[in-house]
């Protein structure tokens, strides 16, 4: 049994990350209150104080195995650069906290960062994006995703007997997306089905995603980070490698709720910033209890079942 701290346990992968483990048997660690992104002060403090209580209560277990994955942050795509330091120097807080904790050097002890591939990879200009593929970041957002990614590798490396994995991934999606935030096409396009609302479509509809349930990225990235014949340090595309259109989608959409959408296109800013046909392939293998196993069509339904009775709730 290990003790395991998702860092943004609240959020789309954070909540699956947080049932995949404890599915597992493991024992998640989980703070007392939510981290405050929007004051700086306190969120640092918060994050030291909370990587003391967990290293406490890993130094109360009998094999003092830990595992912590960092889910967290509030940016997106569009996010300027200023908007991403704080997220960096939390990150930052955080290892340097774990580093100097003696508590946690008695037991083998592994970190899991969520990157984003579609970001770090917007400018590439490969027909098939994969590890080998240089990196192409277009956006502050992505720049930072590449200078959190340093972070953690400067972290394992100074700690060869763990494990690190940097999971670059594609278009996360699933149910419970923040309504919030600004991202998540699918859970858009489903409350807006379920409330027979335009559709607002911003990129042309021969555009390519890589859509991967977040329930199976969670499963990939866990397994990786515990499969002990891979490098102490990896950097792995994390994605369903099932490229889709925009236009595929509405029609799976279509189908689903027996009912054309509405549609509105129009022109964004925001379409510049990811490539046009992002496909992607790992060329690292899985175990298969680690390979997606949800459909595209069937993830949408789920979303469309969850946003139909969130709708009758309210």
């Amino acid at each position: 049994m290990k003790t395991v701290w998702v860092v943004g346990a609240g959020g789309l992968l954070g909540r699956e990350l947080c049932r995949q483990c404890a599915g597992q048997g493991d024992r998640l660690f989980v703070p007392a209150e939510p981290l405050a992104w929007s004051d700086r002060e306190r969120l640092l403090a918060q994050v030291a104080a909370n990587a003391g209580a967990f290293a406490q209560r890993v130094a109360e277990t009998e094999l003092r195995a830990w595992e912590v994955y960092w889910a967290a942050g509030v940016g997106t795509m569009s996010s300027p650069a200023e908007a991403m330091t704080l997220e960096t120097e939390a990150l930052g807080v955080l290892l340097d906290a774990l580093a100097r904790d003696a508590r946690l050097a008695d037991g083998p002890g592994a970190i899991g960062f969520a990157s984003s591939a579609g970001a770090i990879y917007a400018g590439a200009t490969d027909e098939l994006i994969s590890e080998d593929t240089p990196v192409a970041p277009t956006t502050p957002y992505a720049h930072a995703k590449l200078r959190q990614e340093e972070l953690v590798r400067a972290f394992a490396a100074a700690r060869p007997e763990m494990h690190a994995l940097i999971a670059r991934f594609s278009t996360l999606y699933g149910t419970g997306q923040a309504a919030g935030k600004a991202q998540g096409l699918l859970t858009h396009m489903a409350r807006s089905v379920v409330r027979n609302q335009p559709i607002q479509i911003f990129v042309p509809f021969d555009t390519i995603r890589d859509y991967l349930c977040a329930a199976d990225a969670a499963t990939q990235m866990v397994g990786v980070v515990r499969d002990n014949g891979l490098a102490p340090q990896l950097t792995k595309i994390v994605a369903a490698e099932h490229p889709t259109t925009i236009a595929e989608i509405v029609a799976i959409f279509k189908r689903l709720a027996r009912r054309q959408p509405r549609i509105v296109t129009s022109a964004s800013q925001r379409a510049g910033l990811y490539g046009r046909r992002i496909q992607f392939h790992s060329t690292i293998p899985l175990a298969d209890h680690e390979k997606p196993t949800t459909s595209l069509p069937v993830g949408i339904a789920q979303i469309l079942e969850a946003e139909r009775a969130r709708f009758a709730r309210h």
